[in-house]
């Protein structure tokens, strides 16, 4: 049974098997008809040490379902505690790196599961994550871009050596310079838990850039932010075209979703002025599989 809510959404659970495991996610319905083509789906993916609850409340992506512009889906990782779920991202993290898990064939199960069972866009299929979950949305887009869209990344960098996707994948990514457990120059953050070296940000998108075709010095221009202590930039790669690779670069943000209250002081500030969630939506509208 799902979760009724006032708010033009219900919430379910979905069982997915993928080999010897089940796997789990929720999902947020919108109560309002589909499109004729089908809702658009965004993959949310949670945080290393997190669970969908969690992404649900630290991202505010409930709001998509609600305003009726996507079916949102928020998958659940691996690991031995419940409320302590990673993503084998790359070189990160945790239980699910340690034992290999299938996350990509997890999300092409889920995807087809949810297409068999609610009216989606198949050319409309996005991820986006924080952090880990962030790392999973590029792996994604590196191994499953036959299925994905396009993917915005908040506060976690691309986990892969190298990447070969089988078509240009349209890039969104948001990440703050006190940024101290993913640091935007890479290393290992004074936060990390695991005590993972992370790629830098910049030398990350810049293996997008390479691979979607793009050329040329970046566009750079400031976002307006109304928030103490905290400026943004927008740097575009081939802005407008349908392999761009976005950075908005939130000097004085931690490890927080922008627009949104973090859960502990421990992440930093966040820009709260500044809403990622409708700039991700309309990152996705513009891009659809070709």
């Amino acid at each position: 049974m799902g979760e009724d809510s006032p708010d033009g959404f219900r919430v379910e659970p979905v069982v997915v098997r993928v080999a010897t495991r089940q796997r789990q996610a929720l999902v947020c319905v919108p109560t309002a008809p589909p499109p004729a083509a089908g809702w658009t789906l965004v993959l949310a993916y949670h945080g290393g040490r997190s669970h969908p609850e969690t992404m649900r409340h630290f991202s505010g992506l409930d709001v998509l379902a609600a305003t009726g512009r996507a079916l949102v889906c928020y998958p659940a990782g691996t690991g031995t505690r419940e409320s302590m779920l990673t993503w084998n991202g790359g070189n990160c993290c945790g239980e699910a790196r340690d034992g290999d898990a299938d996350d990509v064939g997890f999300a092409r199960e889920l995807v087809a599961l949810l297409g068999r069972r609610y009216p989606i866009d198949r050319r409309r299929i996005h991820a986006t994550g924080m952090s880990n979950g962030a790392m999973m949305a590029y792996r994604l887009a590196a191994e499953a871009a036959d299925v994905v869209a396009a993917i915005a990344p908040v506060a976690g960098p691309l986990a892969l050596e190298s990447i070969r996707p089988s078509r240009p994948v349209p890039v969104l990514h948001f990440h703050g310079s006190l940024d101290q457990f993913t640091p935007l120059a890479g290393g290992v953050g004074r936060r990390s838990v695991t005590r993972t070296f992370h790629r830098g940000i910049h030398d990350g998108l810049l293996e997008w850039v390479r691979v979607n075709g793009l050329a040329g010095e970046p566009a750079r221009e400031p976002v307006p932010c109304a928030d103490d202590g905290i400026t943004i930039e927008r740097v575009a790669w081939g802005a407008g075209s349908a392999a761009e690779v976005i950075l908005y670069e939130i000097t004085g943000g931690g490890h927080t979703w922008p627009g949104r209250v973090p859960d502990s002081f421990y992440l930093g500030p966040s820009a709260l002025s500044f809403d990622a969630n409708p700039i991700i939506a309309d990152f996705f509208a513009r891009h659809p599989l070709p």
